[in-house]
């Protein structure tokens, strides 16, 4: 058979991913924050892009304002001349004296110094509030720009060297130690290698960093927890031999072997349970009551409100509505004035796709987010207790959309309800099936049970992991021993001999 060339003319369809699609794509997965930050760097690269001003929504009062100053409706020469005829300003002479008498009131000014200007020493308030931002109508300003100063923990450390480290190559050793600081307190470097890397001896490093230790808050600059508790209870001269004892074998304390505890540090149980609360009252974090970065309240997506007739209102939250314009005029009178045509015709494409793809973002939160709200009915009347499961399939199907859609729509958003604030995903949980064929159960709903059933808990009734089994199917919930105890250490709820031992010690120092 002969091979040859030959020309076929093929009609097929594919989806191509265009930059415009993704970009949608990318728009319905963004937080708020990223959302603003993308808009901001739209608009200053699109001319045709712009955000509504307030002067758009004042506009008639505005318009009012504009009127030249020689021009009055009729309404006001009306207005003017009645008041010119009222009763007390009537253009008479001695008009404020016949009141005074009529009236018994003397409106002679008797604060003489409301006139006088401010003495040079003095703060000049009225300024400064002026000078505020908003004006000095006390209206729009943020009371964030009142609030003082966070020290943070490197500065408070600072502040506080100069007075132990009169040596000025000491304090240069003590800086760099702070420098190597965690956010808990801890020195993440050995000391000795910051010596040799400022050429300075190895033990002037160690001595700096034993004054360094002396320092507030109480355990700052220690390499490990057991060394914290040591600085700590030094500081408190309650470092003897039992409790250093006690400090060097945490991982038996972690385990609850009291036991062993008390055979190490030769004490009796008395004694022991003294150690042990003294050792609760230390801090096992020293720097962490020093903020390093700003929190950042999460603002909601959705919000959720009961109405009168006892069903749920679902809105969009209009803070974080992103609000954009197109300045169409703008684009007429530039291309009708020989502008570059190709250019702002491509400016008008974008932005026109951007504000489109902002409106379908919104509509599809608002989709997936009823959806949501329809399923969970329950959970907003109840509680948690009948949170029911649901996943990303069930929802996708119910508004015809992709899961993969649901799935960014649900990334990162929150929704503002009775119960409280939520992310989207906190309601898709697993399903764990029910006893005798019952209503299957949220995987969440379960964990709360546990986490109940635990808290109710007496010291002479612990429960074991195969008891929390038989009372979940008490309570139509069929879940395997294995499970409970996956779900448990994922609380970091310890295990049923641990909480025994822990609950015994707890008895015991409240009885002393």
């Amino acid at each position: 058979m002969a091979l040859s060339a030959n020309l076929f003319l093929r009609q097929n369809q594919s989806l191509v991913m265009t930059p415009q699609l993704m970009q949608s794509i990318q728009l319905l997965q963004m937080t708020h924050f990223e959302l603003v930050q993308f808009i901001a760097q739209e608009v200053e690269k699109n001319p045709l892009l712009e955000f509504p001003s307030d002067d758009a929504e004042t506009g008639s009062d505005n318009d009012a304002q504009d009127e030249p100053h020689g021009r009055q409706s009729d309404d006001d020469d009306d207005r003017t001349e009645a008041l010119s005829g009222d009763w007390y300003d009537n253009g008479n002479d001695g008009s404020a004296s016949r009141l005074s008498e009529e009236l018994d009131v003397n409106y002679a000014n008797v604060f003489q110094d409301d006139g006088v200007p401010p003495r040079a020493d003095a703060p000049e308030l009225i300024s400064q509030w002026k000078s505020m931002p908003g004006g000095g109508d006390g209206e729009n300003y943020d009371l964030d720009d009142f609030v003082a100063g966070q020290v943070s923990l490197r500065d408070h450390l600072a502040q506080q060297i100069p007075f132990i480290l009169p040596d000025a190559g000491d304090r240069l050793i003590a800086q760099q130690l702070i420098d190597q600081l965690d956010e808990a307190g801890y020195l993440q470097s050995d000391p000795a290698d910051i010596g040799e890397r400022l050429g300075s001896d190895p033990a002037a490093a160690e001595r700096v960093l034993a004054e360094l230790q002396t320092l507030d808050p109480p355990g700052v600059f220690a390499r490990s927890l057991a060394e914290c508790l040591s600085i700590q209870l030094k500081q408190k001269d309650r470092f003897d031999p039992a409790m250093q004892a006690l400090v060097s074998n945490l991982e038996l304390l972690a385990r609850r072997d009291f036991a062993t505890l008390k055979r190490l540090c030769g004490v009796d149980e008395e004694d022991l349970l003294d150690m042990l609360a003294e050792i609760r009252q230390l801090n096992p974090k020293p720097g962490s009551g020093f903020e390093t970065s700003v929190s950042e309240a999460i603002m909601p997506d959705v919000v959720v409100r009961s109405s009168s007739d006892g069903s749920w209102l679902v809105e969009l939250n209009p803070d974080t509505l992103p609000r954009v314009l197109v300045n169409q005029s703008y684009f007429a009178h530039v291309t009708k004035n020989g502008g570059d045509y190709t250019f702002l015709s491509e400016c008008l494409q974008s932005a026109n796709w951007l504000t489109r793809s902002l409106d379908q973002r919104a509509k599809t939160i608002m989709k997936v987010a009823s959806e949501i709200v329809r399923q969970q009915d329950a959970f907003l009347m109840h509680g948690v207790d009948h949170l029911r499961p649901l996943n990303l399939k069930t929802v996708a199907d119910a508004i015809k959309m992709h899961e993969s859609t649901v799935s960014r729509v649900t990334s990162n958003k929150y929704i503002l309800t009775p119960r409280g604030l939520f992310e989207l995903k906190y309601f898709f949980t697993v399903s764990i099936s029910a006893v005798e064929g019952g209503d299957s159960h949220s995987a969440e709903a379960v964990r709360h049970r546990i986490r109940a059933l635990i808290m109710q808990e007496s010291t002479d009734a612990v429960l074991s992991d195969d008891d929390i089994v038989d009372m979940l199917k008490k309570d139509g919930i069929d879940l395997a021993r294995r499970t409970v105890a996956k779900y448990r250490e994922a609380m970091n709820i310890a295990s049923s001999v641990q909480r025994r031992r822990e609950k015994r010690a707890l008895a015991k120092v409240a009885g002393f």
